[in-house]
Parts: C-alpha cells; structure tokens; sequence
C-alpha cells in the first residue's frame, strides 16, 4: 500500500510530487525501494518541485547504496541543485564524480543525461573537465545543442571538434545540418555539404532526409529536389521531407506529385506523409483536395486520423474561411482536441473577425500561451473594440504573461544577424536605420500606406505608423541590403509570422530594387519578386 502510494506520486506532475516528503521522507522511500529506477523517479520529483531538502537526503543515501555514479541521477541531482540554487553543491558534485577513476562511458553519459534535461551549461563544464574525449562526447555535446535549440553554439562545437583533429561521423552530420537546417543559415549549409562530401560520409536515410530538409529550411527547394532525386527512396522518411518541404515552400502542386510517385513506386505512406500533404494543401487553400487526402487516409491506407490530422483539417477550413466546417471538424472528432487545434481555430477567428467563437476557443484552452492571448486581443483590436483588448492585455499582466517579442536574423558572410523590434544594439544601427528610412520614403511616394490597424494600441496614427516602420523582419532587411551588392537575393527568417504590413511592404520593395526576397517564418516561405509574393497573399 504506502510502496504505491509513493510509486504514484513520483510518477505524477510537480505540483503531485511537491507533497511527497510530507507523506514519506526520502530515506524512508530508499527502506521500501533500493533499484536505481525508483530513485531517479523521485529525483525529478524533487527537481520538478525544487525540494532541496528531499533532494539532499536522497543524495546522501544514493551513495551508500553504490548508486553514486549511474549517469542518470548524477545528473538529475545535478539539475535539482541548480533548480533549488545551489550552484556549489552542483559543482561538488560532478567534481565527485571526476574524483573517481575516469570512464569516458559514465562520462558521456552523464553529458547525455545533462542534455537532455536541458542543463547544457553543466554539459558543458562536463564536457571541459573531461580528460579524454571520443566521437560520442563530441556528438552528444553538438546533438545536445541543437536539441536544446542553441544551434550556434552546436556549430562552434563542431569547429572545435576539426580543429581537435577527431573525425566526425554519420550521426555528427545528422545534428549538424539540422542546426543549420534550423537557423536557416545557407552559408553555414553549404559548408557542412561540402565537407561530409569531402569526408565521404556515405548517405543513409536519416542524412537525405536530414539534408532535404536542411536546403528547404534555407530556402533552396531546388536544391532539396536535386537531393531527393538522387537518393535511395525506399525509406517513407525521405518522401516525407520532400513533401514537407514543398508544403512549407507553398508549392502543392509538387507535394502531391510527389505522392502519386510515391504511389507508383510502390512506398507506403505513414501518418506524417498526409500530414505533409494536407498541410500543403491548407497553406494554399485547396479545401477539395485535402478533403480528398484526408478520406484517402483511411479508405485506401487504413490509416486512422490522429489528432495532428484533425488540426490539419480545422486549419485548412479556417484559413478559407470556412469556420463553421473547422468547428464541426473539432465537434466530431473522436479524440479531445488539443490546445493547438483549438488554437488553429481562433487565428482564423481573428483573420474573419469571429469574437464568439473565438471566445469559445479561449475558454476550451487550458494551457493558454502568450500568442493565444494576442490572438484575441488582435482579434478585438482590429475590431476597435478597446475595452476587450485591454481586458485581455490586463489579465496577461495579472498572469505574468509576456508577449513573445518579433525576431528576425540574416546569415551574411557566415555569421548570424539578429533583430528585434525598434532594436538599435547593432554595431551598424545608423547604416541600416538610414537605409531603412530611405526604402520607407521610397515606397510612400509609390503610395505605400501603412497598415496601422493592425497596432494592438489606442494610439494615435503617427506613433503607430512608427511602431510598424521599426519591426524587426524591416531591420533585418535593411541590413542585408546595405551590406550585399544591387540585385542580390536576401534571405530573413522570423521566430513568428509575418504580419499583413510588413507582407505588403516588402512586396513593395522587391520591386523598386528588383530584387529576390526570401522570408521564412514561423508557418512558411514566402518568396518576394516583383511586387508579388510566392504564398498569393494567402498564409
């Protein structure tokens, strides 16, 4: 009986967990339960709800049991100590287990562990207090910090590791070029290509899936078919990033020729190839054909609808302005609809200015995010309803929710530009600001009118018109511009989606200066040329 009791609780959220030593002290716990399992469960119990107290009576007794070194709660104790502050206790610690004799197996493994709690800044003492490093120390340092989304950082290490003459490997690359994949860095792309070539690093599925993805997050989707093309296409994987690919580029068209090819060649799809194809279809409103694809699913590949097809579905319907349809998608489906389908559905209640239903949403969301409340307030603002759109920043205030800021970054000579919104940090700020000004003045004089309605704030026009000059995709235009040559193409990518005013505007620009312009942001491409953008204003 009291043995489940604690089974249950160290199993459960933190907010379970944080009662734990009031019902059965750690020591006690250790009396009924000796395997290491148990002991890591109530850990990230402790970690979760920072109970140093539970957490240092357990480390006490870890050691005497002859669990001191298992890689797993070293570095769960590890991230409890920073958890709870106590950045000696956490030094001490890892110095313990350096103390012992050295094993690089444990060593790596702790890396691993570290990682994969997200403790990268530990990893990384790890890492540098290690005296022997092998090929796996070095992955599991690159492939830790891109799977915790510092992708810089995962490439510097990879330069490290040429300069310290250890010979990269498949499963290097793999990590590699998806950070490059995820910051959208060309240069950076080209490079890695060029060098596993060099290196003769034979390709498998997981390298031409991961290299089809990379050149289609870096905006060469011509480049990403010539991959595809020239690659072993028995793995479904591989399909799957070519058709994500080009749903992500906005080509449909393409994403579904190469189903029918897949078909032909006899590969069965999964459940992330319609995924792939029904994305395709609702970035560019074709509302039949991902009907048909969704009832392909299940009528010709008895593959049963999940709930990331059900969200497809309700962002297809809620793009084309088809609310009711989207709704109807949620209502029926036999699975809960999750907080990103419901999401989904008040983005498309904000676009076609649907307040009730859009209410709806809000109040069926139990994990609201920052978005999810400017969703609405956007939605209430565009409306001129001040009232409800200060209502809602009012109760983001009372939370402790911020709005995630705009970002834009430009790869340009192989280094990383990064933006924010009205940001004058940048060692060029008067340069770019002067470009800026002047593309502005330009694009007046064509009749350019700012979108000022689309500014979260009863202000006056001016102030408003000020704060969509300084966005952050703008600045980092303005800086590619003043750095490349006349008639270069600029590549930007954004951490959100581009808003209407920014969309029109660089369309604009892409014309005075005759220019390619590409944007990746948070949901797709869209490439300027010519006064025209490759999404058809539909996104």
């Amino acid at each position: 009986m009291l043995r489940n009791g604690v089974k249950k609780l160290t199993l459960e959220t933190s907010s379970a967990a944080i009662g734990f030593t009031s019902l059965l002290s750690a020591p006690d716990f250790l009396h009924y339960s000796r395997d290491h399992r148990s002991v890591y469960k109530v850990l990230e119990a402790c970690r979760l709800s920072s109970d140093y107290k539970a957490a240092s009576a357990i480390h006490a007794r870890i050691f005497k049991l002859g669990y001191g070194t298992y890689p797993s709660l070293v570095a769960s104790l590890v991230s409890t100590y920073l958890q709870c502050d106590r950045l000696l206790l956490a030094r001490k610690l890892l110095d313990q287990v350096f103390s012992l004799d050295f094993n690089v197996v444990i060593v790596n493994l702790v890396i691993e562990h570290l990682m994969g709690l997200g403790e990268y800044g530990f990893a990384k003492k790890c890492f540098h207090k290690t005296p022997v490093r092998d090929v796996i120390t070095w992955n599991l340092m690159i492939g830790g910090y891109v799977r915790n989304a510092r992708f810089e950082e995962a490439l510097s290490f990879f330069r490290e590791m040429l300069d310290s003459n250890v010979e990269p490997d498949k499963f290097t690359f793999a990590s590699v070029i998806t950070g490059c994949a995820r910051l959208g860095a060309i240069n950076h792309a080209l490079w890695v290509h060029r060098l596993m070539t060099e290196k003769e690093i034979e390709l498998n599925p997981i390298l031409s899936l991961a290299l089809i993805d990379m050149y289609s997050k870096c905006g060469r989707i011509q480049t990403a078919k010539e991959v595809f093309n020239s690659a072993d296409h028995s793995d479904v994987s591989v399909w799957n990033a070519m058709i994500n690919g080009l749903a992500a580029h906005g080509l449909p068209y393409d994403a579904i020729a190469v189903f029918s090819k897949m078909e032909v060649e006899n590969v069965f799809p999964d459940s992330i190839t319609f995924i792939g194809i029904l994305t395709a279809c609702s970035h560019s409103g074709l509302v039949e054909e991902g009907r048909k694809y969704f009832n392909l699913m299940s009528s010709r590949y008895s593959i049963e609808p999940q709930i990331e097809h059900y969200g497809v579905m309700v962002d297809l319907f809620g793009r084309a302005g088809l609310l009711e349809e989207a709704y109807a998608v949620i209502e029926a489906m036999p699975v809960e609809p999750d907080v990103v389908i419901w999401r989904a559905l008040l983005s498309a209640c904000r676009i076609y200015q649907k307040p009730k239903l859009g209410e709806v949403a809000i109040a069926n969301m139990s994990r609201l995010k920052s978005g999810d409340y400017v969703l609405l307030s956007n939605m209430y603002c565009s409306m001129k309803r001040w009232e409800s759109a200060e209502g809602v920043r009012e109760l983001m205030k009372k939370k402790g929710i911020r709005k995630i800021r705009g970002r834009s970054w430009i790869e340009l000579g192989g280094v990383i530009h990064r933006f924010k919104a009205g940001d004058r940090s940048h060692p060029e700020t008067e340069g770019l600001y002067k470009v800026l000004d002047g593309l502005i003045r330009r694009t007046k004089l064509e009749g350019f009118l700012p979108q000022t309605d689309l500014v979260l704030m009863d202000i006056s026009e001016e102030e408003k018109e000020g704060n969509l000059n300084h966005h952050s995709e703008k600045l980092a235009l303005a800086y590619g511009i003043l750095k490349t040559s006349p008639g270069r193409e600029i590549m930007i990518s954004k951490n959100l989606r581009i808003c209407h005013d920014c969309h029109n505007w660089i369309k604009l620009v892409s014309k005075l200066l005759t220019r390619v312009i590409i944007v990746r942001d948070r949901i797709r491409f869209h490439q300027f040329e010519g006064g025209s953008c490759s999404c058809e204003d539909y996104w």
